[in-house]
């Protein structure tokens, strides 16, 4: 079985009631899970409809939001990014412009450089991408679109067609690295400049 919190420490305390899923569970059911948190908040984020942006967090210009979004405490989007939600980012998170995240959750303290793409992911703590790294999350190029994740030698069903990455704290992804649909990386990975993760061969 995989355990986020293997992977993320503080993921009980983002989803104290669903840290026990799966990674493709938790990424499939976030929509539902950031609406609640919303109806929770406090007067410390502006909402306005499904999105919520924390009082201290910065926005700049020309940022494109879709879906159920939430910003944290000291976050930084950077001008021209695009976030398609639904999207929840930690403490401190940094995305810089011209990035695009769609459906993952980022949690405290990482950035994600100018110019990537992180799709239906979850991302640990304190994680670095440089620019141009990719999450893909859709087999394009397969016939069989299903993806399925391999840890520790164990190949896990997702049953879904829609799956990036499982990210530990810690790690580091160079520019241009591309991470295959379903890359499951331990903490204190370090992927090199322009690498292709792919754990597992069609």
């Amino acid at each position: 079985m995989i355990t986020i919190k293997k992977f993320v420490e503080n993921i009980n305390y983002y989803f104290p009631d669903h840290s026990h899923n799966s990674p493709w569970e938790l990424v499939e059911q976030l929509g539902g899970i950031l609406l609640k948190v919303i109806a929770g908040l406090s007067y410390e984020y502006h909402i306005e409809g499904n999105i919520a942006i924390h009082k201290k967090a910065v926005v700049e210009k020309n940022v494109s939001f879709k879906g159920i979004i939430i910003i944290s405490e000291n976050c930084f989007v950077g001008a021209n990014s695009y976030l398609r939600g639904p999207i929840l980012l930690g403490k401190n998170v940094t995305i810089g412009p011209g990035a695009e995240i769609k459906q993952s959750f980022i949690s405290d303290n990482s950035i994600v450089a100018h110019f990537n793409y992180i799709g239906n992911s979850i991302i640990g703590q304190n994680i670095n991408f440089e620019a141009g790294s990719i999450c893909a999350n859709h087999y394009n190029e397969r016939e069989n679109k299903q993806i399925s994740v391999k840890y520790k030698d164990v190949v896990y069903l997702t049953n879904s067609e829609k799956f990036g990455s499982l990210i530990g704290d810690h790690s580091k992804i160079g520019a241009n690295a591309v991470l295959s649909p379903g890359t499951i990386l331990v903490k204190n990975t370090i992927v090199k400049r322009l690498e292709l993760i792919q754990q597992l061969k069609e």
